[in-house]
């Protein structure tokens, strides 16, 4: 089956987020640990710490929402936005529902890999068995080939 428009900017988004982790020092463990009842997109390790990643990705192509931070048009002030709605944030898009569902992804796998806050005895995470959610954001412009990305670290499900 070929896969949507949203599926190949989402597997873009995916591909940047990836490369800019490895530039900030991050060692990629594993891409889109799946389970019936959820996804993790990323599952990268830096200084012994586990970090599950949840990558939303935007583009003014599968979109008609421009995020007001992002600039898509050289030509614009980088106050413009060239969306119907300003307030648009994609990490917005993380419902409680969501959060859930990745809670229990994520628990998964931990006890799936011997850790569960516990010491795992893998590479995965260190004695202490650390670990924390993070969310990428991916601005792009695939006509204009940018993109932008937000990390926010730590978050709380």
């Amino acid at each position: 089956m070929a896969k949507t428009k949203k599926q190949i900017v989402g597997d873009l988004g995916e591909g940047i987020v990836c490369n800019y982790l490895k530039d900030k020092g991050f060692k990629i463990i594993e891409r889109n640990y799946w389970k019936s009842w959820g996804e993790v997109d990323i599952i990268a390790q830096r200084k012994g710490v586990t970090r599950f990643i949840e990558v939303k990705t935007v583009s003014h192509e599968t979109s008609d929402f421009v995020p007001h931070e992002t600039k898509f048009n050289k030509n614009e002030p980088n106050n413009v936005s060239c969306g119907t709605t300003d307030d648009f944030r994609a990490e917005d898009n993380l419902h409680p529902w969501k959060l859930k569902r990745l809670s229990r992804v994520i628990q998964t796998y931990l006890i799936e890999k011997g850790s569960n806050n516990v010491s795992c005895g893998t590479s995965l995470c260190d004695d202490k068995g650390d670990w924390q959610f993070d969310v990428a954001v991916v601005y792009l412009n695939i006509e204009n080939r940018e993109a932008k990305v937000k990390y926010l670290e730590d978050i709380i499900l």
